[in-house]
């Protein structure tokens, strides 16, 4: 396949159909505000390092997650109950997504493909009400948290991060209970991976996802920040 480079602003993302086997629909372009919201609305999302060009992407298979669905685990339930956490929404964004920026496992090569790029454009993202974080505290201090944008009755999420054991999955845990409450249908995973499968993420196709995605942007969007305390 020949892939689109978006070296204009008008330039407009082609189909997600035409990805490439891999997911990769176009390459290039600036990270702003106007061109992430309009890939999310077509189903697509950025993923690069910092010395890539942007990519981005519509995989096949696709991870959702129904808030409903979610698949807590007997210790998980117990650190729960233990009450280790404060568990909050939308009052650390910036810190969240430094968070998610630092070195991870999961990533190629170990390293982050949060750039400082992404990260101001998500952080100004949160301003206008479209991205949302669920910080997950200890002692006063973050342990863990993620982060993600909103859209009609949909939550894609991006990136999710823990200093201490579980407090990632606790996050997780409470942004499907504020998406039960806030009306949302799915939470988009984006990547299939063996730790969202055993919360409960299950795959669909690109063609079933971008169905479901129609229906969720036909939502109107709400762009105040959550207030949430556990």
């Amino acid at each position: 396949m020949q892939l689109i480079t978006l070296d204009t602003p008008e330039t407009q993302f082609p189909s997600p159909d035409s990805a490439s086997e891999e997911g990769l629909v176009a390459v290039g372009g600036e990270i702003t505000t106007v061109r992430v919201l309009s890939a999310y609305r077509q189903g697509i999302f950025p993923w690069y390092s910092e010395d890539q060009p942007v990519l981005w992407w519509s995989p096949e298979p696709r991870a959702i997650l129904y808030p409903y669905d979610i698949k807590i685990s007997r210790s998980l339930k117990k650190t729960l109950r233990k009450k280790l956490f404060k568990v909050t929404a939308d009052q650390a964004f910036s810190e969240v997504i430094k968070g998610c920026a630092g070195p991870r496992i999961q990533s190629p090569g170990g390293g982050t493909w949060i750039t400082d790029d992404m990260m101001s454009t998500y952080t100004r993202l949160h301003q206008m009400g479209y991205g949302h974080s669920i910080e997950v505290w200890q002692d006063g201090k973050l342990a863990g948290g993620l982060y993600g944008l909103a859209l009609g009755s949909a939550f894609f999420g991006e990136s999710m991060y823990s200093h201490a054991p579980d407090a990632s999955k606790v996050a997780l845990v409470h942004l499907a209970k504020i998406a039960t409450s806030h009306g949302i249908d799915f939470i988009d995973c984006q990547l299939p991976t063996e730790h969202l499968s055993r919360m409960g993420a299950v795959d669909i196709s690109r063609k079933a996802y971008l169905a479901m995605l129609e229906d969720a942007l036909k939502n109107s969007d709400r762009t105040e920040h959550w207030h949430y305390s556990d």
